[in-house]
């Protein structure tokens, strides 16, 4: 092999692996994808059969990537007129005084349902060390003046549709015991829990339906079927997308909209845009 055989070689080499991190860095964080998938709910009223229902979650505002595009995504989700919009989570990164002013400048163009539109806090929400309640407080006032009617370990129906929600499994709030407690099977239900590990516990209280979760951000960076390095669960089979429980509750992960960091590989960033249909 002459010189200029071995520098061409080289240079190949060399751009095969930039390209993996370029790719993950600075394209993939930003390429998002609206899936759109049937929702099958058990009582469903025949008024809501082909309604939309819109998850959104883990937006983690914060200095670790350009949340302008949060907004851009916002704007393009308007255009899906969701008739539901529920946000499951981590609306910050931190909680840190500059990342809750930077939340109320994303959530003036937040999406809402024409009908409702609900959400539950995440661990990030309760800032350093999942403990900082005066955080979760002023978070969950930025998004009650936004629009959005917070659940915190309570039940609110909505044209016959009734959303259950969570407070963050880390957090010294979580009492799903409380917001399991007046279940009612006859209604047609959706709960939302940021942590998906919830669905491990004995709380359900009989539950059957649909759960929309998110925490997990899909791992971020994966190889399907070989590896996921990174997942935040003690259940390393809640990745993301549906997965049956087989106890008649069905959960569903979003892989998030925002990141902690600004590194995806193989886990586009996603709004799911579901449509409601009888079960």
């Amino acid at each position: 092999m002459d010189r200029k055989t071995f520098l061409k070689k080289i240079l190949q080499i060399s751009v095969l692996g930039v390209f993996p991190g370029l790719y993950s860095w600075q394209v993939e964080p930003f390429w998002i994808e609206f899936v759109q998938r049937k929702l099958p709910v058990k009582n469903l009223p025949q008024a809501l059969e082909g309604k939309i229902l819109m998850q959104i979650s883990d937006l983690h505002v914060g200095a670790y990537f350009d949340w302008h595009f949060l907004i851009d995504s916002f704007q393009k989700a308007q255009q899906y007129k969701p008739d539901f919009v529920v946000y499951t989570g981590d609306f910050v990164n931190t909680g840190i005084l500059q990342e809750q002013r930077d939340l109320k400048k994303v959530m003036e163009n937040c999406v809402l349902g024409t009908l409702a539109t609900f959400g539950i806090l995440g661990n990030h929400d309760y800032g350093k060390n999942w403990e900082d309640i005066e955080c979760s407080e002023k978070i969950c006032d930025t998004l009650s003046n936004s629009g959005i009617t917070m659940l915190r370990n309570t039940q609110e129906e909505s044209y016959g549709l009734n959303f259950i929600g969570f407070e963050d499994l880390w957090s010294s709030r979580f009492q799903p015991v409380e917001a399991m407690a007046k279940y009612d099977p006859s209604k047609a239900n959706i709960v939302l829990c940021h942590n998906p590990d919830a669905c491990d516990l004995d709380i359900w209280n009989g539950y059957q339906g649909w759960i929309l979760s998110g925490h997990t951000h899909g791992g971020q960076c994966r190889i399907p079927g070989i590896i996921t390095p990174i997942l935040p669960v003690k259940n390393k089979e809640y990745i993301s997308g549906e997965i049956d429980l087989k106890d008649g509750r069905k959960l569903y992960i979003n892989r998030a909209l925002g990141h902690s960091f600004q590194i995806r590989f193989m886990v586009r960033p996603e709004i799911t845009v579901f449509t409601l249909t009888q079960a």
